[in-house]
């Protein structure tokens, strides 16, 4: 009897075993293709990328040309961006099977709570890397490049051509403006996720409005942490970073006390709410005041 009983609890685990390999081919066999397909368009993609710098430079009336520091870096660039544009262009494919998979362990309820967070997810990261190529990398660029003209002015104003430092023209290496731009897209792309990942954890009574706002010193040297591991090693990038994600956490706050407003409302409605307030403060009257 008892080997009945293993048998029949063994059978459910390698069908989910099996399942779950499924589901991970299926997800591999869109990553690869999807690879593919951004490994061949790699030129288009990178000149998408350098867009922002070239407008920058257009500005200042420089020529836009990046130059290859070591034999390779050409080919490392197209594999970059065919790992990274494949990942994204096979993201959606790879997030239906997850949720194939995770959700016949789902109730009704827990599909309708979770499904919109799941949707919210690549959103906030298209958002957060579109915030980042359209507004930050200009700006960013152009306050790198700034510094091309201290040097400048020292030409003019020493008088003397030959006592005057030499000029500095920018000739950046094709590698590492993309994992410069990438970084910046990539960071802004994860960090606009704490909105989402916050109101999952509310929704679910993880973390509360209350307590995320008396831990919000924690929460700004976590984010400022953060910030000087996913960008640059400068102190504007994870100062630009840092400002963009604080008011995120903000926005998270919002969110949580929305959702407790709203399961406190149909809770009182069912008639199961339970104040904690109120129930801390009865013991305080005391067994001689009842």
């Amino acid at each position: 009897m008892t080997t009945d009983h293993i048998d029949d609890s063994t059978a459910p685990l390698i069908e989910h075993l099996a399942e779950l390999r499924n589901r991970i081919l299926y997800s591999l066999g869109a990553f690869t293709l999807a690879f593919l397909v951004a490994w061949y368009f790699w030129k288009p993609v990178f000149n998408l990328l350098s867009a922002p710098l070239c407008n920058v430079l257009a500005g200042r009336g420089q020529q836009c040309q990046l130059v290859l520091i070591k034999m390779q870096e050409g080919f490392f660039v197209s594999m970059k961006i065919g790992l990274w544009g494949g990942f994204a262009i096979a993201f959606p494919v790879i997030a239906y099977q997850m949720w194939r998979f995770v959700a016949p362990g789902l109730y009704r309820s827990e599909k309708r709570a979770f499904l919109p967070f799941l949707v919210a997810s690549p959103v906030m990261f298209a958002l957060g890397g579109s915030v980042a190529y359209f507004v930050i990398l200009p700006w960013a660029f152009d306050f790198f490049l700034s510094y091309q003209d201290s040097f400048k002015a020292a030409v003019e104003e020493g008088g003397s051509l030959a006592a005057a430092p030499a000029g500095v023209v920018f000739q950046g290496s094709m590698e590492s403006y993309l994992s410069l731009t990438m970084s910046f897209v990539l960071a802004f792309g994860i960090c606009f996720q704490l909105p989402v990942l916050l109101s999952l954890m509310g929704r679910a009574g993880l973390v509360s409005s209350r307590g995320l706002k008396a831990t919000r010193k924690y929460a700004i040297i976590g984010i400022l942490a953060v910030a000087a591991t996913v960008t640059p090693p400068d102190v504007m990038s994870q100062l630009i970073l840092f400002s963009v994600i604080y008011p995120l956490y903000e926005v998270s706050i919002f969110l949580i006390a929305r959702f407790e407003r709203e399961r406190e409302a149909q809770m009182r409605a069912d008639g199961t709410w339970v104040d904690l307030d109120e129930e801390d403060e009865a013991p305080e009257a005391g067994p001689g005041k009842a």
